[in-house]
């Protein structure tokens, strides 16, 4: 069947790039903007990529691309000093004069050489946590405290610090409200604001299936970026609560790298390389080799993961208008088996010591492969208009087979669990493109920043779980745990999974437009948007759906100064609901609204930033399981229903950065309340949203001594902490608390020339963690089902720059 996406309209596509180009041409030919243009080099003349660029008493600034060249827009006309800071050197200043309607050149020559700048590289800045600019891969051209909308910037500093080796760890603990939900563990389930965070990497939508593709190998992220609020308006659509953005690591254009092994509890050894540099004299071949292997036991019996992941990027600098970026990612996944990390129960949570399992040691191992190959083309038309074009293909295949158990099969006992075991082979693939186009012009004295484009999405998915069985007998008592060599099922795999599969189609297309527009100086920013999405679902269970809507976005933020903001966003999600229901009719899409107040600041010239928002989401026509209406053949509840209306209401603050010198944090707080708004059930208005948690409080903090002997020693401690935590998939208004999580790690660490050193030892405490839900078993008997964390755990990593 031809993909969806290829059967836009194109009358639709091509109106809007003909509006776009023509913008582009005029804008470039007769509104540039004032600003300053210019080149950073090393004091031997090579480019010095990536270093900040500010204006003196101020955070409005740039970062150096890999040709050392930047761009400040918006500069009103006067005269400036830039300043350059690098560790362990005098900060370089440089006049500029600014004239109405005109770019200032310049030229910055550093005091440090090309080797200095490794090295500077090496020791890092004391402020590592605070990120002042969003990724390119957003297509916000504007300073964060300017963007009306919450986003939290999560830095490879950080990620380090913590020792954070794939997204299934504590990544969220850097995020207000943000929490990862039980699942299982080669997939990430980040809840934010009440909804599943839809997944991106560069900006694409990686999504295929609940299932699919693989969890990010951190070797290959230089940062994490938290959209909140309905932010599918930028990339893709996806739930109201919110979105994540994996940013890969791209070239820099400096010749370095690092090797990295790490030791841990349970038997984890892991090694990580990351090359960069260039391929050719005239610097125009950049490129970024990550590589990683990783080994690892789990702290249940007979539990392991072992994985590889391989990640070259290639860049071609055709010129200074022009350049094209190709990465491919590889990444690798062998466990004994699909869901063997839960526990289960009737008597209640928490009932089982922290390493049971149901695995065996005998069972053969489910595989996994995820291939990726991104495509990036960007043109700049002028310093104020670029066009960025990409594609991704995504290519996920699994071998193996997943437990469930089918509950307690004898009457009145709470002890012997029938296990089962089904095949899961999976095959899944997505196709996406994205063109998009950025631009600044004027108006007489009002300013426009112009962002439109097209989204495309395609996604298959084939599955079989059709053969099963039980696995073992259904003398397996939970209390009194007896492990042997239950004999494997042997499954049929002669033909190909595609055709032994059921096979889950899901694409999207969509167009859209936005204007920011500056009012008095830019100081007031006024952004007016809308974007038209049509969704297509197909498949033998869900049916075939397709819907379309326009969606508008209004959005207004306030300078009161270069630090300091308020804003307020109006926007609307859309997204298609699969599945039928018990009469086989198919539901009708979700539709969801945010309405956010909130204030941002930076502090001590850009060191330390703080975010508060407000924020109500309104999801209508949201699935929930059917409880009436049970499958007439195993008795279990398969079919959903659409609940109504759900709530969500909340606020966050954020804070991260350097508060004093060599000391920086990150601290974040959030409420939330959602409940049930409304339901074709009465009685069950007011219910809790499955898998919130009203309070969660995270801090951490890292000191480093920048002085004397211990020069280069720092310290690092944190917890997390959730309150008032409702378990997932609960629909019946027994809600079903969960305790209070609260998890503490600290560490020590030490950087000496080009080596460095981590020791953290996570789960100081040794607390027993987990998340869970409540379910019904085959037998109609009440289940429940957790996952816990290990217990107290140790991690050493020692690095080495070059």
């Amino acid at each position: 069947m031809e993909p969806y996406y290829l059967r836009i309209p194109a009358k639709r596509i091509l109106t809007l790039l003909v509006v776009l180009l023509a913008i582009c041409g005029q804008a470039s030919a007769d509104d540039i903007l004032s600003a300053i243009k210019g080149k950073v080099l090393t004091s031997d003349g090579l480019p010095a990529p990536y270093v900040t660029v500010r204006i003196q008493h101020s955070n409005h600034g740039a970062l150096t691309d890999a040709n050392g060249e930047f761009v400040i827009k918006r500069v009103k006309p006067g005269n400036y000093t830039l300043v350059v800071s690098l560790v362990g050197y005098e900060n370089v200043l440089q006049e500029v004069a600014v004239e109405t309607d005109k770019i200032s050149q310049t030229t910055i020559t550093l005091g440090a050489s090309g080797q200095q700048m490794k090295e500077i590289t090496v020791v890092g800045e004391y402020n590592r946590y605070t990120v002042l600019t969003p990724s390119n891969s957003l297509r916000l051209n504007a300073p964060l405290v300017e963007i009306p909308q919450s986003i939290s910037e999560i830095s490879k500093e950080v990620l380090a610090d913590q020792q954070i080796f794939n997204m299934q760890e504590g990544v969220t603990r850097n995020v207000s409200g943000a929490s990862r939900l039980g699942h299982w563990d080669m997939y990430s389930n980040i809840q934010v604001r009440g909804s599943r965070a839809s997944s991106l990497r560069n900006g694409m939508n990686v999504y295929i299936s609940s299932w699919s593709p693989l969890t990010e190998d951190m070797s290959m992220v230089d940062r994490i970026e938290f959209i909140k609020g309905p932010a599918g308006f930028m990339m893709s659509n996806g739930e109201p609560g919110g979105l994540y953005n994996v940013v890969t690591k791209k070239p820099t254009g400096i010749n370095q790298g690092e090797v990295t092994m790490s030791l841990g509890s349970y038997d984890n050894y892991r090694t990580t390389l990351d090359l960069d540099g260039k391929l050719s004299k005239n610097g125009k071949l950049l490129y970024r080799l990550n590589l990683a292997g990783e080994l690892k036991n789990g702290w249940r019996d007979f539990d392991y993961t072992n994985r590889y992941s391989i990640s070259p990027v290639l860049k071609y600098l055709i010129d200074e208008k022009n350049a094209v970026t190709l990465e491919y990612n590889l990444q690798y996944m062998q466990l004994p088996v699909i869901g063997g990390n839960y526990s289960f129960s009737k008597r209640g949570y928490g009932d089982l010591p922290m390493n049971f399992t149901t695995i065996e040691g005998n069972m053969d191992p489910t595989k996994i492969s995820d291939n990726s190959v991104m495509a990036y083309y960007e043109h700049k038309f002028s310093p104020d208009w670029k066009l960025t074009a990409q594609f991704g293909y995504f290519h996920y295949r699994q071998t193996g087979q997943s437990m469930w158990p089918s509950g307690f099969s004898t009457k009145g006992n709470d002890s012997l669990l029938q296990r089962n075991i089904n095949i899961w082979d999976a095959l899944g693939l997505n196709k996406t493109a994205q063109v998009f186009v950025n631009g600044s012009f004027r108006t007489g004295a009002l300013t426009h920043n112009i962002l439109g484009g097209v989204d495309m999405k395609y996604s298959n998915y084939y599955a079989d779980w059709a053969q099963g069985g039980a696995f073992g007998d259904s003398a397996f008592n939970i209390y009194l745990p007896k492990h042997g060599n239950v004999v494997q099922h042997k499954w049929d795999r002669s033909a190909d999974v595609r055709t032994r599969g059921v096979q889950y189609d899901y694409g999207y297309s969509a167009v859209y437009l936005q204007d920011q527009v500056g009012f008095f100086d830019d100081r007031l920013r006024v952004t007016v948007a809308g974007r038209y999405t049509t969704n297509n679902v197909v498949s033998p269970y869900d049916g075939t759906n397709k819907d379309s809507k326009f969606t508008p976005r209004f959005g207004i933020s306030y300078s009161f100064d270069r630090n300091s903001s308020i804003y307020g966003v109006y926007d609307v999600s859309f997204i298609q609901n699969p599945g039928l229901d018990w009469q086989r009719k198919p539901f009708d899409p979700m539709t969801g609204d945010n309405i956010e107040f909130g204030v941002k600041r930076d502090w001590f010239k850009g060191r330390f930033t703080s975010t508060l928002a407000v924020y109500q989401i309104t999801k209508n026509n949201v699935l929930t399981t059917d409880l009436d209406h049970p499958d007439p053949v195993t008795k279990n509840f398969i079919y959903s229903r659409q609940n109504g209306q759900q709530r969500i209401r909340g606020l966050e603050a954020d804070v991260q950065g350097e508060v004093v010198k060599g000391l920086n944090l990150v601290v974040n707080y959030a409420y939330t309340d959602g409940i049930v708004s409304k339901d074709a059930k009465p009685e069950l208005t007011g219910n809790y949203v499955p898998g919130i948690a009203k309070h969660i409080q995270n801090t951490w903090l890292t000191y480093t001594i920048g002085d004397g002997v211990l020069k280069g020693l720092r310290g690092n401690v944190g917890y997390q902490y959730q309150a008032g935590r409702v378990a997932g998939q609960v629909y019946d208004k027994s809600e079903n608390f969960l305790p209070d999580y609260f998890r503490m790690d600290a560490g020590l660490g030490y950087t000496v020339n080009k080596f460095s050193v981590n020791v953290l030892v996570n789960n100081v405490l040794n607390k027993y963690l987990f998340t869970g839900a409540p379910s019904a078993d085959g037998y109609g008997n009440k289940i429940y089902y957790w996952q816990t964390e290990p217990g107290r755990n140790v991690r050493m990593s020692v690095g080495y720059r070059f």
